[in-house]
């Protein structure tokens, strides 16, 4: 179980993030140096580099927890923006003042939309009402890859609506949320589908106990989530070919303390999965989306004093009706401080990743159902993937102020890894369509990462990761997994009113011969945002400033030189 820290306009939510909206790739969890504080601070929004994300699959190493309080503006992660096509803005404002509301609304050269609205109601000291508005997307015409320059009229539009409210107790909080989310965009010429529409809405409500001195704690939620997919068959002029999904999530964790330093919890998960619409056969009656259950036991003992800290556990995960019944991975973290700021870390983690709507669409949008065997083109639900384990072991220090760096190397093992490839391999120029597909992979990394900042004027970082990918069987599907990533960003704070981004990513994919060869991703960056009154700002970012040709997706062109600009407003 995975839980995330939001802290918005002085509101601290404990959420436990469904595992659809992680990182297309499990994340070795990262328990050391992290702390919630609770400010009252002003609505900063600040959404992450598009430009970074669905390159499958992500393994991000441990980092080191940063000293300054860093502040979540959005229910939804960045990382579930397609990259390659919407850019909103990722810059950094900065005003004083506490301001319940922001309003944001940009545009670029290819209709690249940016609209963002939120607003903070403080109902009473105890009260606090969050209303979330976000649009983004572009429509223009991209160059296709492995054609003579032809056009494609491409679009994508994904809006999402947000409301969440929360009542403190005395030792309880009591959270309750909704969200919506609609996806809207097409297909490059010749494929299956000409269009697809993604509709989810979900119901949260849960309790947090906020009480940390108290022997025995407590966590419980429950979760209705609901996904439609509009287009799921060969040929789209059927009838009606939608598959609705429905899932109850229910969470729950106890811990009791045992001492000052250490503490045993249990949690739990359980998914109930439902399907509908048009999942069987109509003409033989044989189902290819069949409902069942899964469930997560994660015991594990924590240990945190002043040299060590240790977190021994396990994941325990069973399925009902679908999938492998019993599996069983790792979840081990331990750490040694010496020095203050010289830590030695070693990691073994793991776990299910549900391949529910919501992680296919994070992992390639334009990705069709795999094939169910049939030649009446009927699709079926993919296998969830099991990291069986993620070991990894690193050194990482703060030699001088403000200077972190962090060195790393670990194996992944990943069973039913969920990927994507071209439908005709022999021919991948073709355009016909991508779909998902799966193979067991292993998986050798290392790299490196260092940052510095600079009191509040300058802050550099850069990252360098470098994988090595095997497939047993399904070679295809390394065609899109990253084999080298570097990142590169500058910071800027010359004067109070002005703040500079400067950024470049790089991302290599593996060749597979006889098949295809992506073209590396080369997006170099800059962006400013300008405090023109109080409370009035104006901003603007530059992608692709080599106007390089690359893709996030098989087969898939990026954006050319492309801006966005526009204002933002607190209140």
């Amino acid at each position: 179980m995975k839980r995330s820290h939001y802290i918005i306009g002085g509101l601290a939510l404990a959420i436990s993030m469904p595992s659809c909206l992680q990182a297309q790739t499990t994340q070795p969890k990262d328990t050391t140096m992290t702390r919630t504080v609770v400010v009252e601070q002003e609505y900063n929004p600040d959404i992450m580099d598009a430009s970074k994300v669905n390159v499958l699959p992500k393994v991000e190493e441990p980092t080191v927890s940063k000293k300054e309080v860093e502040y979540a503006t959005t229910f939804f992660p960045a990382t579930s923006v397609p990259a390659g096509l919407m850019r909103p803005y990722t810059g950094k404002e900065v005003q004083p003042g506490t301001t319940p509301g922001y309003v944001r609304a940009g545009y670029g050269n290819y209709g690249n939309l940016d609209i963002l609205a939120n607003y903070l109601f403080r109902l009473s000291q105890k009260d606090k009402l969050n209303v979330r508005f976000q649009m983004d997307g572009m429509d223009g015409k991209l160059t296709l890859p492995f054609t003579d320059s032809e056009k494609w009229n491409a679009f994508y539009y994904r809006t999402r609506a947000n409301v969440d409210y929360t009542h403190q107790f005395n030792k309880l909080d009591l959270n309750i949320a909704g969200n919506f989310g609609l996806s809207n965009f097409n297909f490059q010429p010749e494929s299956v589908n000409s269009k697809q529409k993604f509709t989810s809405g979900d119901f949260h409500a849960g309790i947090h106990f906020t009480d940390e001195t108290a022997p025995l704690r407590f966590n419980a939620e429950t979760n209705l989530l609901m996904y439609e997919r509009q287009h799921n068959m060969f040929n789209e002029s059927e009838a009606n070919t939608s598959i609705k999904e429905t899932i109850i999530r229910t969470k729950g964790d106890v811990t009791g303390a045992i001492g000052d330093q250490q503490l045993i919890t249990i949690a739990l998960e359980m998914n109930n999965l439902l399907y509908n619409g048009y999942t069987k056969n109509v003409s033989t009656g044989d189902e290819y989306f069949k409902n069942y259950t899964t469930l997560l036991l994660n015991p594990y003992y924590e240990l945190d004093n002043d040299d060590w800290k240790l977190h021994i556990g396990a994941n325990v995960d069973l399925s009902f009706g679908f999938d492998k019944s019993f599996r069983i991975s790792p979840d081990i973290t331990a750490q040694y401080i010496f020095s203050d700021s010289y830590i030695v870390y070693a990691k073994a983690t793991g776990g299910k990743q549900l391949n529910d709507f919501r992680r296919l669409e994070s992992i390639c949008p334009y990705g069709e159902l795999p094939e169910a065997n049939t030649t009446l083109g009927y699709v079926q639900r993919p296998y969830d993937t099991y990291e069986q384990i993620n070991g990894s072991i690193g050194f990482k220090a703060s030699p001088y102020p403000g200077l972190w760096f962090n060195v790393f190397g670990g194996y992944q093992n990943l069973k039913n890894d969920l990927s994507y490839l071209g439908f005709d391999p022999s021919n991948i120029h073709s355009g016909s369509y991508l779909s998902f597909a799966q193979d067991n992979t292993d998986n050798l990394y290392l790299g490196g990462e260092i940052s510095y900042d600079y009191k509040d004027i300058l802050g550099i970082s850069a990252k360098y990761t470098y994988r090595n990918w095997d497939s047993k069987t399904e070679e295809y599907l390394l065609a899109v997994k990253p084999v080298s990533e570097m990142s590169f960003n500058v910071r800027i704070h010359p004067v109070s009113a002005l703040n500079i981004n400067l950024g470049y990513d790089y991302i290599n994919r593996k060749e597979v011969k006889e098949y295809a060869k992506m073209t590396a991703i080369n997006d170099l960056h800059i962006g400013a945002s300008y405090n023109v009154f109080k409370g009035v700002s104006v901003y603007a970012q530059v992608h692709n400033l080599l106007n390089k040709k690359y893709q996030y997706y098989l087969g898939y062109p990026t954006e050319g030189f492309n801006f966005l600009g526009g204002l933002s407003f607190r209140f």
